[in-house]
């Protein structure tokens, strides 16, 4: 853990009157009610300058639920009208606006970016901001590749910088958190069965080539991926640019990497909490793709290429189990040896969490999982005010690169394994898939010429 600043003291009858609503609350109530300041009016007093890469919605969005605590005054966007769009709302025009996200972090003016391009544009510009002396906070999934991970994680440790990634379910204290609380408290035992239920993902039909939008450089988009046509439907609802890219392996992963970043994030961390934290040893399954793979790439390149259906074992030393899946109520269940919960955005549920109302949770069972940091707002707000005062405090957050990049190895793996149609070794110690030449070649994706990134 980084801890190059001081960390502030936070009053003792304060906090357990916080801990103790967080625990056993089965519906948030606002934290304010406890203090007529907090860290976050702190933080709103001496607005933070930030810089946007990526003004799309996801990008507004979170700007939306920290906007209390930040100054926008630059932003970097390959659409000129989504930059525009940001602009208006957040800074009432007065930021810069460029096409090419350098130009923010060359501002000295500027300490915390955040990044919320397609898939494929966040390891170059996250390494150069670190690099840059920035602090991050990087949408998820946070790489296209495995072997990204592995040097995000060595820059960020070499430069010191603090990386929050957007996995925002890690904050979300009445759900995730408390769930991962439980675990923790041992109210399940040892975990012998995880699952992520993440949803399939959508098809199109072929998409004739047409011209991008006037207002969007689409070679500059592509950016890091090979040089292709735009496709859009005649509807425009379909494309492979903006929303959609997800469903392109060439951009992202498909839900693999959309929602199960979020949800297999979960699982992972529920391992970890109970003492599980050796890595995978194997994954295979089955999977549906709307085109015809040869060799681990499509044979039409028309379409939507990612998974529709699919269901993955992934299997861990000792027995235990995560299954990732499409085909049943999104969510995560966690089984263990003395009783099992599920989990989701809407819902809390299974015998552990009604054994609370005659058993509560310790006053500091949630503090204990979310690193003994503060806890204020929830869900999105509460993961930037984690972001942002780590930011100030010099700290590790609670969504760091490393815990991501191990859960997104599994991720990763699933797309290759379901690419290859075949089940993977893997080495965790060495993050190389055993005795496969062809799956190990797919752990790398080359960058097209004049998009390399820019290290040091």
């Amino acid at each position: 853990m980084n801890q190059h600043r001081p960390k502030p003291e936070t009053a003792p009858t304060n906090r357990r009157t916080v801990l103790k609503a967080a625990a056993g609350a089965v519906a948030m109530t606002p934290y304010f009610a406890w203090s007529p300041r907090s860290l976050a009016d702190e933080i709103a007093d001496d607005k933070i300058n930030i810089g946007l890469i990526g003004a799309g919605g996801m990008g507004r969005g979170n700007l939306n639920s920290a906007k209390q605590w930040l100054n926008l005054v630059a932003i970097a966007d390959a659409d000129s009208s989504r930059a525009q769009q940001a602009n208006d709302q957040f800074s009432g025009g007065k930021a810069a606006m460029h096409s090419d996200y350098r130009k923010v972090l060359e501002r000295d003016d500027i300490k915390v970016v955040h990044i919320a391009t397609p898939d494929h544009w966040h390891t170059k510009p996250l390494i150069e901001a670190l690099y840059a002396g920035k602090d991050v906070y990087c949408e998820k999934p946070l790489t296209l590749t495995i072997d990204e991970g592995k040097l995000i994680r060595k820059v960020q440790k070499e430069t010191g910088r603090i990386v929050q990634v957007g996995t925002q379910q890690r904050s979300t204290f009445d759900k995730f958190t408390k769930a991962m609380a439980i675990v923790n408290e041992g109210r399940l035992g040892k975990i012998h069965r995880v699952q992520a239920a993440i949803g399939g993902a959508p098809t199109s039909g072929a998409l004739p080539v047409a011209a991008p939008p006037e207002a969007l450089d689409w070679d500059l988009w592509l950016g890091p991926a090979p040089k292709v046509d735009y496709r859009r439907s005649e509807n425009g609802k379909q494309s492979n640019g903006h929303y959609e890219f997800r469903w392109w392996y060439e951009y992202s992963g498909g839900k693999l990497t959309d929602w199960g970043a979020h949800h297999v994030d979960i699982c992972n961390w529920a391992l970890k909490l109970n003492g599980q934290t050796e890595g995978p040893v194997s994954i295979g399954g089955t999977s549906e793709h709307p085109v015809e793979y040869k060799d681990g790439k499509p044979a039409q390149i028309d379409r939507y290429n990612t998974a529709t259906a699919f269901q993955f074992k992934v299997a861990y030393p000792g027995g235990t189990e995560m299954i990732i899946r499409n085909d049943t109520r999104n969510g995560v269940l966690i089984e263990g040896e003395k009783g099992r919960i599920f989990v989701s955005r809407g819902n809390l549920s299974g015998k552990p969490v009604e054994d609370l109302a005659d058993n509560p949770l310790p006053e500091d069972a949630i503090s204990k999982v979310y690193k003994g940091l503060p806890i204020e707002h929830n869900e999105r707000r509460a993961h930037w005010f984690n972001f942002l005062h780590c930011h100030r405090e010099g700290l590790e957050p609670i969504s760091d690169v490393h815990t991501h990049m191990e859960m997104l190895n599994v991720c990763h793996l699933a797309g290759i394994s379901a690419r290859l149609d075949r089940e993977l070794k893997w080495d965790n110690a060495t993050e190389q898939i055993v005795g496969d030449e062809q799956a190990n070649s797919m752990l790398a994706r080359p960058y097209r010429e004049g998009y390399e990134i820019e290290m040091g």
